[in-house]
């Protein structure tokens, strides 16, 4: 009965978090609203503010409360080679990402302008690349998966499955999910490896600053690999250098990850 607890207990951290998310978005307008500025509504700078909130609410929620464990001690053990080969991964992930996900069906990005217009304002790269990684993290790995490794710790693979469908369902947008479920199922490996989130935060923020720099060069969200290539030969010989990257640190990754 205890360990069916830790079940209900990742469900319920996961629908907090979302319930979070809403709260913030509506707070904000509400407060926009009340003071007279609801002009201000369409602003990309609403989605900011409610980021903000909605992570500093998290933090102050999920840490005291206990939901999520916060300790120095594995960045107390100097990882830094495992933080340099988890940047790594998620250098060498895009392409290959990019381009298993150009095969699929096209699927609704219904964030698509929301993301677009906070990238490009000042701001933006604070909230995208360094509040979401940490507090994302801190719920689906220190909270969701602890909880759920607790529950049946003799089915880790099954349960980094559950956690990254859960952090793909996290994203309510389903253009994000398949990417979200992937990477999910990596950050869930590193954690488990780890005890730790602090090599699942330096990938999610290289990996969201990568996808950061890629828009400011290229806005176009219809753009395909093809496109900026030139040509699919080329698409091949960057999924292939990529790989190079990848599988290599991959293993680099495999070697080094401990529990301190």
């Amino acid at each position: 009965m205890m360990k069916q607890k830790e079940l209900i207990n990742a469900l319920f951290y996961t629908v907090a978090f979302m319930i979070i998310q809403f709260l913030a978005s509506v707070l904000i307008m509400a407060l926009l609203q009340v003071t007279g500025n609801g002009e201000l509504l369409v602003s990309p700078y609403v989605s900011i503010a409610s980021m903000v909130v909605c992570s500093v609410v998290t933090l102050a929620v999920y840490v005291p409360m206990g939901w999520a464990k916060w300790s120095k001690r594995y960045l107390m053990s100097r990882p830094w080679a495992v933080l340099f080969w988890s940047v790594m991964v998620a250098i060498g992930v895009v392409i290959p990402s990019m381009y298993v996900q150009e095969q699929l069906p096209e699927l609704p990005n219904v964030v698509e302008a929301q993301m677009a217009e906070m990238m490009s304002v000042p701001g933006g790269y604070f909230v995208i690349c360094l509040l979401a990684p940490l507090v994302e993290e801190l719920v689906m790995r220190g909270a969701v998966l602890r909880a759920l490794l607790l529950w049946k710790p003799e089915r880790c693979w099954l349960m980094i499955v559950l956690s990254a469908l859960l952090f793909a369902v996290i994203h309510m947008n389903p253009a994000q999910m398949p990417h979200a479920f992937a990477m999910g199922l990596l950050l869930g490996w590193m954690y488990v490896r780890t005890g730790s989130i602090v090599p699942g935060v330096a990938f999610h923020w290289a990996n969201n600053t990568v996808a950061f720099v890629l828009y400011r060069l290229y806005p176009n969200p219809d753009l395909h690999l093809v496109d900026i290539l030139g040509t699919n030969g080329r698409v091949l010989m960057a999924v292939g250098f990529s790989l190079c990257i990848l599988l290599p640190a991959l293993y680099q990754l495999w070697l080094r990850m401990r529990k301190p």
